[in-house]
């Protein structure tokens, strides 16, 4: 059980901040030779959940300062899914195991990329954030796209060294053969008109009346920007209630600031707030806060977390979804932290008319973990997906840009303080990716070939072949 959750920390490895995304090819196999040498069905069980758990420990290890030890708990939870992968690893000896296997692993990210399951952090297929070409693959399929074609690849991989048959290898080079015509596909179509946007990075400044005032000291350096951008949690006032501020903000032009502050009746939420000349234009409020961080699911249960670790001592209120903000124009979808995480949220946003999605996102908490540049890579995907435009500014890094195909056009990293320049060429809004025209349906046709196949056929199949031969170190 050790070497199955060390085999599922190996993948982690594809991701920021080691960025091994070649790694995401083969990193599975080591787990898939051990689930498949299994001496019994149960132990594929239990090595595949071993394998899933050790993947989480290691993917979320920075979360550590939030939620303490309930971390454990998470992983062994949440690795449940990777049990029935194990099991399908097992049992499918043959052909059938590129398509099962991958089918299986994205039911399971699919199942816990609902947010009462905590959400959709470290997905396999984010791991090619680098690579515009593979990344392409998104555009058509989502995430869940990249992530089946990886698992097939490994499958491919692994069945070729328990010389299976070694022509299973030619699912490499058709995977290839698919990335030409996914680039051509995946553009959303011709970009429209410069537009220019500055992202502010102040830096880890605990005081809210300091971090303000370093945020308007950056911005006032600005010129020529159609919209500059403060991170989370930038703004500790409720901005509606305080007229010295926004006049303050009036003098620095068209800019959209983060406001984490209590309401009139007493209420603490996150709120996107677009001011122009100070004047407030349109507002957004977080919807998918995060686990532990701004809520504890089942406070009463739960909440003694709050006193032996950072996580949220009071709940903050969720908005009621997603908006569209019009910034003189350009029709500009705001999104906070976390959120940048949900394929689905992005898909709204476009069809919402959105031709520029922004994230403000402060991970002052984790500057010193994987987390600030795993949360940026997620803006590449977003942007592939979408066929837009995705700029993050963190109030301490990492502050990034991509362009409509989620090629980079900016990092600035946690040590690098002041303003980010970038220029985008968002498409027009009419202008759809097969992904956003789509939405998800690789994952449901993988929850229909799991459902079709049923966890009772794969287990009967997996026991006959205990029966029958075991595993020798050659397939049949």
């Amino acid at each position: 059980m050790i070497w199955s959750l060390l085999a599922g920390a190996l993948p982690v490895l594809a991701f920021p901040r080691p960025d091994l995304g070649w790694l995401a090819w083969a990193a599975l196999i080591p787990g898939l030779l051990l689930v498949r040498s299994a001496p019994s069905a149960s132990q594929a069980l239990r090595r595949g959940w071993c394998f899933g758990a050790g993947y989480l420990l290691a993917a979320l290890y920075w979360t550590v300062p939030n939620i303490g030890p309930a971390l454990l708990p998470v992983a062994v939870v949440f690795g449940a899914p990777w049990a029935a992968w194990g099991a399908a690893a097992r049992a499918c000896r043959g052909w059938e195991a590129l398509l099962v296997l991958p089918a299986v692993w994205v039911v399971g990210e699919y199942l816990r990329s609902w947010h009462g399951f905590g959400g959709p952090w470290a997905l396999y297929g984010t791991s090619q954030w680098r690579y515009p070409a593979v990344l392409s693959l998104a555009s058509v399929g989502g995430v869940w796209l990249l992530s089946f074609v990886l698992v097939l690849v490994n499958t491919a991989l692994a069945l070729a060294l328990t010389r299976f048959d070694r022509r299973v290898l030619l699912a490499v080079p058709a995977v290839a053969l698919c990335l030409p015509p996914a680039w051509w596909a995946g553009g959303a179509g011709s970009e429209g008109r410069p537009w220019r946007v500055a992202l502010v990075q102040p830096g880890v400044v605990h005081s809210p009346a300091e971090r303000f005032a370093a945020g308007e000291r950056i911005s006032a350096g600005v010129t020529g920007a159609d919209l500059i951008v403060w991170g989370e949690s930038s703004v500790g006032t409720d901005l509606s209630r305080a007229p010295e501020l926004r006049g303050r903000l009036a003098g620095l032009g068209t800019v959209l600031v983060n406001e984490d502050a209590r309401d009139a009746r007493g209420r603490i939420s996150k709120s996107s707030v677009l001011l122009v000349d100070g004047v407030e234009r349109g507002r957004y409020v977080k919807t998918r806060l995060v686990p532990f961080g701004e809520y504890i699911p089942l406070r009463p249960a739960l909440g003694w977390l709050a006193g032996i670790s950072e996580a949220a001592a009071e709940d903050r209120v969720p908005g009621t979804g997603g908006t569209v903000l019009d910034v003189e124009g350009m029709p500009v979808a705001p999104v906070i932290c976390f959120e940048s995480a949900f394929p689905d949220l992005g898909r709204a946003a476009v069809g919402g008319g959105a031709r520029v999605i922004v994230v403000q996102s402060a991970t002052s908490t984790f500057q010193e973990s994987w987390a600030p540049p795993q949360h940026a890579a997620l803006a590449a995907v977003r942007a592939a997906e979408t066929g837009r435009p995705v700029v993050q500014a963190a109030l301490t890094g990492v502050s990034a840009a991509f362009d409509s195909r989620g090629r980079r056009l900016a990092w600035a990293d946690t040590g690098e303080r002041g303003a980010v320049a970038v220029t985008l060429r968002p498409p027009e809004a009419g202008s759809r990716t097969p992904y956003a025209v789509l939405g998800d349906v690789v994952p449901l046709l993988c929850v229909l070939l799991v459902a079709g196949l049923g966890v009772r056929p794969l287990a009967e199949k997996s026991m006959r072949v205990d029966r029958e031969e075991g595993f020798t170190g050659s397939g049949s």
